[in-house]
């Protein structure tokens, strides 16, 4: 009875696979002669729910990062694996599926001007049809939108929202699926210190209560507190930095 117990202790105490593991991940752009390679020998793992900033100069890698993690572009070398998914290799079904269960922000708010920021929200949702049929989209739209602090703008058009309230507006489209990850690409960059602050905050805050996984590229020092983690990328490579190697909280 004792080992039985034993057995089914240990097996409740082993730990989440990671949402992301990069194993000697390389790929390149360009063919023949121009071929250049852009990542080098990427190693990383990131863990359900946990939030890592990645950071470096401009041209290090870093979106090419991002994008392949996204399932945006195929892996050409190595091994990456998204949510159990081998990217190397994956088939155009396997890519939609996964980006199913991503959520992406990025530097421009990327908003339907001619739609309302529910309805704009609410397009991220109809892309799941299955999984909220008999629901009422509207209100989990202006949900996820109160959520973000815009319940006094539900119903205004894009245009009529300032920076700040535009790029709320896209973490709520990216956030109202309950994505397992959500990727982030420079989302404070257009915004002064405190819309920047705020956002991310709230990105923060609503993938805890979600209990998702973010992978935040930002050149903004202002934020990286809000990291468990903090990665830095330089030409190409994963590479130490002062700062980067270790916890801020």
């Amino acid at each position: 009875m004792f080992q039985s117990d034993q057995v089914v202790q240990t097996q409740l105490i082993q730990p989440s696979p990671p949402a992301i593991v990069a194993q000697n991940l390389n790929h390149y752009f360009g063919e023949g002669s121009l071929r250049k390679q852009a990542l080098f020998d990427i190693n990383l793992a990131i863990q359900p729910g946990e939030i890592v900033i990645m950071t470096g100069p401009s041209g290090s890698g870093k979106t090419t990062l991002l994008t392949l993690m996204g399932g945006l572009r195929s892996a050409q070398e190595g091994s990456l694996k998204i949510l159990g998914q081998e990217i190397l290799g994956a088939n155009k079904k396997d890519l939609t599926r996964l980006r199913s269960n991503i959520g992406y922000i990025f530097q421009a708010h990327n908003l339907l001007t001619f739609l309302t920021a529910k309805q704009n929200v609410r397009m991220s949702l109809e892309l799941h049809d299955d999984r909220y049929e008999g629901q009422n989209l509207d209100e989990l739209a202006s949900e996820m939108l109160r959520a973000v602090g815009l319940g006094e703008r539900i119903d205004y058009y894009a245009d009529n929202l300032s920076g700040g309230q535009k790029q709320r507006v896209a973490i709520a489209r990216a956030l109202v699926s309950y994505p397992k990850i959500v990727l982030a690409d420079e989302p404070t960059a257009a915004l002064d210190k405190k819309s920047g602050r705020d956002v991310v905050e709230i990105m923060q805050r609503l993938a805890k209560e979600q209990g998702c996984t973010i992978l935040l590229v930002t050149h903004d020092n202002r934020i990286l507190d809000v990291a468990d983690r903090i990665v830095y990328m330089e030409d190409g490579r994963l590479a130490d930095h002062p700062d980067a190697a270790a916890k801020v909280r």
